[in-house]
This record gives structure tokens, C-alpha cells and sequence, in this order.
């Protein structure tokens, strides 16, 4: 058998005005070829993939195409769309007769003048394959389920859980796929989509209105005449013309059951819809106060409105500027991406007091903050992840920059935003040490928690702001809860 591999991914926020280029792509490695199976064959959905091959028994030859991820953030530059596309038009035209394709999206990725990324590569995929060749699709459970995906896979998995479970969710995909080009499975696929959009804090499936939904659709899948269920919460900062939740239900060649237990997901759903709307952050200035004054820490303080995991820049100087005017008790540590200043610290060197203006330059939510401080260590930012997707990243220059109770981890590039302590720690910082982090995310909290002891989010604004009704949405369709009043998510 004979399956080709495409892996690319990325998460658009709409309201981040910085376009996504190829070397937000570089910075997490663009592979090509053997290379990609070489490189990440024990980590993330490649590394997923690998194991469902071996699990499954069959002989098998992967076509690796391409692979390439990019932290989320604004649409994808036009450049970068275009080469993905003639990527994926050139590798499978070069690849010869295939059993059947393997993609591995997001889902709610958008570029200039295209609303619906995954859609277009998946066309693209088609329009080479032909009709013929079994499509099987992994997507982020944040994906914007659109027609074209629907119309362009013969196979949809999404991402089990809230932090994500990349290499489970695509071993179990891999599994089924094999399955599907052995012709052992028949899918039969019913969706339904929601007039429906909903903040980020109520969307980790450990607790609360989000567990119950995806409990549910574990237990659909016991029946053995279901393949997959998959609830689509979608990121909630997307503006897309097709925008709002879906639901996917797959079974074997039983329509009828599909249909009905899609019905019963999205009514679920729906029946929820006050729950997810729920919300925990807290003031700024609050948050910061009431983190402060916990008898240990660390405590993380959950940046909301400018979530690097969700598509903002990771600039945002807000809780920034709140800890050095209210004068905290303890130390702080935050990341913070600002090219400019990374590269301004970089040249002046360790040992050095710098005055600059920092952060607020990527989105028109946040302004640069005017600070001084001292240069504590500079480095180049290449940083090895055994336990990330990402096994090797690249922020580029990368300085610990000390502005009074605060270190701030200033990068050029992403990363992966300051979730992981082996970011600190490349430039000699112990996040442990410090009574306050502040995490650019609103749920990726779980490489801190060993040696974090409460957490706590803040009503930061942004492009990931918590306030999804204060957004100026213009192309999703109207009405939509929560903006509009619905009686019915069949609209």
C-alpha cells in the first residue's frame, strides 16, 4: 500500500493584523521528502502517524510531500499560500499512483482573500489525486468545518482533547485510514454546523460544559457501527464566512446513525450554549494583585487577550505595565515577541542597561511601553523540546532582560510562545523561582503545572480577547449566538 503525507498547520486570528510569512514557518522547520519522517518520527502528528502504520499491521510505503507548522497567528501571507499550494500540487503529481492520502490540517487557518486555507489545499489535493484515491483528514478540534472539507475527504478525525492530543489523534486517524484504503471500512460521514461562537475559557475538555461534549461523543463511538465522533468548538476568533461550531459523526456505511447521532451532538451542544459562555478572568490589575498575595507560588496568570497559542502576536504590554505600576512583592517572569527590541538587547549584550520602547507593535489592541532595564543573558534561541510536538524550535534572538521585579524572555520569533520552562532555561532563568508567570495562552498551561500552584486569568484585551462580542467581526455569518439572539442552532 502505497500513502502519501502532508502535514501543514497553522491557526489564524482574524483580528491579528501581522501576516504569517514562510519564516514563521521556518522557525519550526519546513521539511521535504524522507527528511520529514526522519525528523519527527516519534513526536507530534507525524510521529502519531508512524505508530498507526505499525499498529495496523499492513504493509505500507509513505510518500512523505511535505511538512511545515507555524505558530498561530494572522493569515498567511499570499507568498505563503502559494508555495504550499504548488508544494502539494508539484510532491503528488511527482509521487506516482497512491492507495490513498493522508492530510494532516488545523482546520481554521485563513490567508489574504481566503477565508478557508484547509479547504483550498484540499482541493488543490484533489484536483491532482483525482476522485478516486481515499482521502482521510486530521483537523484541530478549533477547526471552522467548511463544505469544501467535507466535499474534498472521505475521513475527518479532530483532535480528542483541550490541550491537544496531536500523536494519539493521529495514530487513531492512521488506523482508520488504513482501513479506508483497504476498502475494510465504508465512512459515511453527517455533520451539522452551528450558528454558534464561543470564548476560550471554557474550552479545556478536563471540566466543565466542554467535558460533558466530549464524554458524549466517546461514549457514541462505543457502538461499533461508529468510526469517529468529533465536536468542532471553533477557535473564536476567526471571521470567516463559513464561521461557527460543527459536529462530525462517521460511522460504517450507516447513514441513518449518523444522522442521528450528529443531531444529538449538536442539540447537546447547544443546549450549553450559556455554559461555555461563562467566564473566569479577573480585572487586570486584580489578577495581578490577587497573584501577588498567594503564599506560594508560582502562580501563572493567563495572558487572555494576547494567547500566541490563539493567534495573537505575544507584544501585549498590559500586564506588563500593571505589575510595574502597582509594585508587586514577588518576582514576575513574561515572555514577550518583539523582534525589534530582541535584536536591540542582542547587540547591546549581557551586562548592559538598555531604555527602549517595548511590545505593542504587532496589533492595534496594545502600545509599546516605554522601560529600562538590564541585558541578564543573550542567546541564539535554537531550543530542543524532547516532550513538545515541536521537538526543535527557533526564536530567533533570545535575551532575559531584567526591568525591576520582572524578567521578561524578549524573542524574535515565537517559539512556542514561553508554555515550556526549557525556553527559560536556555538563558539561565528557573521559572520555579519566580511568584508570578505570565502564559501567553488560556489553557496550554501543562508543562508548567508541576511546580505551578494556582492559576489565574486576565481579562487582557486583544486579538484572543475573552470578549468575543467586542470584536469587529464582518464576514461571519449573521445572526449567530452570542452576538444575536437564537432560538435554534438550525437556524
Amino acid at each position: 500500500m502505497r500513502i502519501g503525507l502532508i502535514q501543514i498547520t497553522q491557526e489564524t486570528s482574524s483580528f491579528n493584523p501581522t501576516l504569517t510569512t514562510l519564516a514563521d514557518f521556518a522557525s519550526f522547520g519546513i521539511y521535504e521528502g524522507a527528511e520529514i519522517l526522519e525528523r519527527l518520527r516519534d513526536a507530534g502528528p507525524i510521529g502519531g502517524y508512524l505508530a498507526g502504520i505499525r499498529q495496523s499491521g499492513v504493509e505500507v510505503e509513505t510518500v512523505p510531500i511535505i511538512r511545515a507548522a507555524a505558530r498561530s497567528g494572522g493569515r498567511l501571507s499570499s507568498e505563503s499560500f502559494v508555495f504550499f499550494d504548488d508544494k502539494i500540487r508539484d510532491g503528488l503529481a511527482a509521487a506516482g499512483e497512491l492507495d490513498g492520502l493522508v492530510m494532516l490540517l488545523h482546520g481554521a487557518a485563513s490567508a489574504e482573500a481566503i477565508d478557508d486555507v484547509e479547504g483550498a489545499l484540499l482541493r488543490t489535493a484533489r484536483d491532482v489525486v483525482g476522485p478516486s484515491v481515499p482521502l482521510a483528514l486530521m483537523l484541530d478540534h478549533h477547526a471552522n468545518v467548511t463544505h469544501e472539507m467535507i466535499d474534498h475527504a472521505d475521513l475527518i478525525v479532530g483532535f480528542r482533547t483541550q490541550p491537544h492530543d496531536q500523536l494519539e489523534t493521529a495514530q487513531a486517524l492512521t488506523e482508520l485510514a488504513v482501513q479506508l484504503f483497504d476498502g475494510t471500512i465504508q465512512p459515511t460521514t453527517a455533520w451539522r454546523k452551528l450558528r454558534m461562537l464561543t470564548h476560550q475559557e471554557q474550552y479545556l475538555t478536563s471540566h466543565g460544559p466542554m467535558k460533558t461534549l466530549f464524554d458524549r461523543a466517546r461514549e457514541m463511538e462505543r457502538d461499533a457501527r461508529v468510526l469517529t465522533v468529533s465536536p468542532f468548538p471553533m477557535q473564536p476568533w476567526l471571521d470567516a464566512a463559513e464561521g461557527g461550531w460543527a459536529m462530525i459523526v462517521v460511522t460504517d456505511n450507516d447513514a441513518d446513525l449518523a444522522e442521528m447521532l450528529a443531531d444529538e451532538l449538536a442539540d447537546l451542544a447547544w443546549s450549553m450554549r450559556d455554559e461555555f459562555q461563562r467566564t473566569e478572568s479577573r480585572p487586570v490589575d486584580q489578577a495581578v494583585i490577587d497573584a501577588d498575595e498567594i503564599e506560594r507560588g508560582p502562580v501563572i496568570v493567563s495572558d487572555t487577550g494576547d494567547s500566541v497559542l490563539g493567534g495573537s502576536g505575544g507584544d501585549s504590554t498590559v500586564l506588563l505595565g500593571a505589575i510595574l505600576r502597582i509594585g508587586i512583592r514577588g518576582r514576575a517572569l513574561i515572555p514577550m515577541i518583539d523582534a525589534l527590541s530582541a535584536c536591540r538587547l542582542a547587540e547591546a549584550g549581557t551586562g548592559a542597561t538598555v531604555t527602549l520602547e517595548l511590545g505593542g507593535r504587532s496589533a492595534p489592541f496594545f502600545n509599546p511601553l516605554k522601560v529600562t532595564g538590564i541585558v541578564r543573558a543573550v542567546a541564539d534561541g535554537v531550543v530542543e523540546l524532547a516532550d513538545h510536538a515541536e521537538t526543535l524550535i527557533d526564536m530567533g534572538h533570545t535575551v532575559a532582560f531584567e526591568v525591576g521585579p520582572v524578567t521578561l524572555l524578549v524573542t524574535e520569533y515565537a517559539g512556542v510562545a514561553g508554555i515550556h520552562p526549557a525556553v527559560y532555561r536556555h538563558v539561565g532563568v528557573e521559572p520555579a523561582d519566580y511568584q508570578i508567570i505570565v502564559m501567553k495562552t488560556a489553557s496550554n498551561f501543562q508543562y508548567m503545572t508541576s511546580f505551578t500552584t494556582a492559576m489565574i486569568r486576565a481579562a487582557t484585551p486583544g486579538p484572543t480577547q475573552s470578549d468575543i462580542a467586542g470584536l469587529p467581526w464582518r464576514r461571519v455569518p449573521r445572526p449567530i449566538f452570542p452576538m444575536d439572539a437564537l432560538a435554534s442552532w438550525r437556524g
